[in-house]
């Protein structure tokens, strides 16, 4: 089968169109004919993996040797990036119950990766769901991991209705989705991101949209009971002033400053809480965003789909920051 391989880290250049070997799937597996699988943050970051700094990483220092070691040193362990899809069940494994051939799903297969491929095997365990029928294959592929992120963490923010949020990063994969579910659970929210991508944030239902290289949304005197911080580009100390005095400031990616803030506001028994904390990825987000997805309550927006044999185009396109909305390879 063909994928996009890469066996050095480097510059979108390093993606070439190679024949691996199609993988079989295991008696509790389901072989997965991919048709698309977006480029989002973490296939840049694994792609140039070994030129990424610890300053640069955006997890806790301890984590930073594990995670080089696991992706590899000097030469990528993982070859073929792409951690979501959507595409057709091709063969189910003997003891697969809950799909069957012919079914359409879409999925997030996690830091393993290996969907930039003609075919994925997934656990039928795994992150994975029949995917919106109202939504092609491109659209459906951009969704997995922003609903797997978004909808675990925000439920631990214990998010209510007529709450003021506050998303900063509201134009990624997670942020686009968390300001979608977020006016899905009743808040009032603002969203933060750069000016070429405001005008996809307010499509998303955002009430207000910041422009953080003309506004800093921590020196305008507004206050929000929850500030979900998408890449960690903030620090508790900078919004404090920001939180109302019961506020929580929610961090999906995070460093060990982040994690001493939320030990120490914890101890204290400081009102305003800081919450960094993994998601729990299951097959339940899938769909439960599947069926808002089919009510109409939340969208996928695509600007842009590349064939595989411009995955490096791809690739240069997100990186360059001129998207708006979700970039696309379709296999």
């Amino acid at each position: 089968m063909k994928a996009i391989a890469f066996t050095e880290y480097g510059s979108p250049d390093v993606l070439k169109i190679k024949e691996v070997a199609k993988p079989t799937p295991k008696d509790n597996e389901i072989l997965v004919r991919v048709h698309a699988t977006p480029v989002n943050f973490g296939d840049l970051m694994a792609r140039n993996f070994g030129n990424v700094t610890p300053s640069e990483f955006n997890m806790p220092a301890p984590l930073y040797l594990p995670s080089r070691m696991a992706f590899g040193w000097n030469k990528p362990k993982i070859n073929v990036l792409g951690s979501e899809l959507a595409g057709e069940v091709e063969v189910v494994g003997r003891d697969v119950t809950k799909f069957k051939a012919g079914d359409r799903v879409f999925a997030y297969v996690g830091m393993g990766m290996g969907a930039n491929a003609e075919y994925v095997c997934i656990p039928e365990s795994g992150t994975v769901a029949l995917k919106p029928s109202n939504l092609t294959y491109e659209e459906a592929a951009t969704l997995p991991y922003g609903a797997v992120m978004a909808t675990s963490l925000l439920a631990k923010a214990n998010i209510q209705r007529g709450q003021k949020v506050l998303i900063n990063g509201a134009s990624g994969g997670i942020g686009s989705m968390a300001v979608q579910l977020a006016k899905h659970f009743g808040a009032e929210v603002t969203g933060v991101c750069g000016t070429p991508r405001m005008e996809f944030v307010k499509s998303l239902g955002a009430d207000k949209v910041i422009d953080y290289t003309k506004e800093d949304f921590t020196q305008n005197g507004e206050t929000y009971d929850l500030i979900f911080d998408i890449l960690g580009r903030s620090s508790f100390l900078r919004v404090k002033r920001s939180l109302k005095p019961n506020g929580i400031y929610l961090l999906a990616s995070f460093k060990m400053k982040a994690l001493l803030d939320m030990l120490w506001t914890s101890v204290m028994g400081s009102k305003q809480k800081v919450i960094c904390s993994f998601a729990n990825e299951t097959a339940e987000s899938l769909e439960f965003v599947k069926k808002l997805v089919e009510e109409g309550k939340v969208k996928a927006i695509v600007d842009k789909s590349f064939p595989m044999e411009q995955a490096s185009e791809a690739h240069r396109y997100v990186e360059d920051g001129r998207k708006q909305g979700n970039v696309v390879i379709a296999i």
